[in-house]
């Protein structure tokens, strides 16, 4: 699977679920269809993060799928993932490139349109919102739908839309202009994470 034609993005992020549980959520993913996939862990060391990183890519590399770091570039490496994302306040991309290596995918958090426009220039794919609430990211005030489009229109990277996207609200976000999202919670707290994927895969467009 290539970026130019992903549209969803799921994160293992063990706020949500536990270390032991991140093979077997890896699997869900993979089964439901979920394009790309980012192991967060913020309370992690490094040492235990790259632990977990190098036990899940042999799935992702056996599913084609791109298995991204969160904040750790200088993991990518070392444990075989394809890439790394990094924050506003965080690494530049460049300095994420640097320590990931020849070829890795670097993606940036975007949280404005200069941001989104900005980051678009450089990395691989960005990530814009919140774009409503989420207890993931507390402290980021929601940047709402009206700019989805505008940014989309200024930019051919990758654009994948983040921050409170679940099943329900799925419709309104893609008719605001979203052609790729990101959920996380909905998915991760999903009854059925497989069944979960693939209505969210039903409503996605076809790149």
């Amino acid at each position: 699977m290539t970026l130019a034609r992903a549209t969803l993005y799921g994160i293992l992020d063990l706020g949500y679920i536990a270390v032991s549980q991140t093979a077997d959520f890896a699997r869900k993913m993979i089964a439901g269809g979920v394009d790309v996939v980012q192991l967060r862990a913020k309370k992690l060391s490094s040492e235990e993060f790259a632990q977990i990183a190098m036990e899940l890519v042999p799935l992702f590399q056996a599913a084609d799928i791109p298995f991204i770091l969160n904040d750790h570039p200088e993991l990518v490496e070392s444990t075989g993932a394809s890439g790394a994302h990094v924050g506003q306040d965080d690494l530049s991309v460049a300095e994420a490139r640097q320590l990931a290596g020849p070829g890795a995918i670097i993606g940036k958090s975007t949280h404005s349109v200069a941001q989104a426009i900005a980051g678009a220039a450089e990395a691989d794919y960005i990530g814009f919102g919140p774009l409503f609430a989420t207890p993931t990211k507390p402290d980021y005030t929601p940047v709402g739908l009206d700019d989805i489009r505008t940014i989309h229109e200024s930019t051919e990277t990758p654009i994948f839309c983040i921050g409170g996207i679940k099943l329900d609200n799925l419709p309104t976000v893609l008719s605001a202009g979203a052609r790729r999202v990101v959920i996380v919670s909905g998915l991760l707290q999903a009854p059925d994470v497989v069944t979960y994927c693939r209505a969210v895969r039903q409503l996605l467009p076809e790149l």
